[in-house]
């Protein structure tokens, strides 16, 4: 049976790149993503929202200077763009790890015991809810719900759901991810 709420699939952000946050222009790559995206649309404002995601994608989170630059690129106020941006919880505006984790405190995540794999999440990347772990990779945010009830506690880390939580999975999931960052950084 599928959940109410299904991810949508899209590419991972790949973090390894240069720091291009601070950059005041577009790239061509980033244009022609968000030109892609007007025959979907009625108007350039509408195209708001995918334009941060697909800029975001190629730099790690929306910095003022790229929340100007797709601005001046949609010729939509600035303003307009930030009330998007600050709305939706996956449009970062300050920078993230490479593996964001959202951990659902709905109420029957709370039933099922999220308090305690929270904290076991903290403990385990010394971090506390809204920091960025000292290496990087992992940056933990609370979610109100992740719409997947039924299989509850969950978390996403990046794309990936992760369902009926257990202390063990956690250190499974997170210890995982560290081997194949580590993995990519030799490579």
């Amino acid at each position: 049976m599928s959940s109410v709420f299904e991810p949508e699939v899209v590419e991972v952000m790949d973090f390894s790149k240069a720091d291009r946050s601070t950059e005041t222009q577009l790239s061509a790559e980033e244009k022609r993503e968000i030109d892609a995206e007007f025959s979907h649309y009625e108007d350039k404002a509408s195209v708001g929202l995918e334009a941060l995601r697909i800029v975001q994608k190629h730099r790690g989170w929306i910095s003022d200077q790229s929340l100007q630059a797709v601005s001046d690129y949609l010729d939509i106020p600035s303003a307009q763009l930030e009330g998007v941006a600050t709305f939706f919880q996956l449009i970062f505006r300050q920078p993230v790890g490479k593996e964001v984790i959202l951990f659902c405190k709905s109420a029957s995540c709370w039933i099922m015991g999220c308090a305690r794999l929270q904290a076991r999440i903290e403990q385990k990347l010394q971090i506390a809810p809204g920091q960025t772990s000292g290496d990087g990779i992992f940056t933990l945010l609370e979610t109100p719900c992740l719409g997947d009830c039924d299989k509850a506690p969950v978390m996403m880390v990046g794309e990936e759901m992760h369902r009926n939580l257990t202390e063990q999975s956690i250190d499974e999931i997170i210890d995982n991810k560290k081997r194949r960052h580590a993995d990519e950084s030799t490579d």
